[in-house]
């Protein structure tokens, strides 16, 4: 396996099984966990059709 600092974002997703849909939350805590900017994780998912859910910032329904 590579080790986190090698992942992309679509191996972190699908390692995490995220495929539609992710909760804010888990969002932050992918961010935290890999090291990862914020704003990368929703680029991706803005890019891949990846619905944000219960937005902690209230941005996202």
């Amino acid at each position: 396996m590579n080790s986190k600092s090698d992942m992309t974002l679509e191996e972190i997703f699908a390692e995490e099984g995220i495929t539609n849909e992710i909760y804010c939350e888990k969002a932050f805590e992918i961010a935290e966990k890999y090291g990862l900017k914020k704003l990368d994780i929703t680029r991706h998912c803005n890019k891949n059709n990846v619905k944000i859910r219960k937005c902690q910032l209230g941005c996202f329904k």
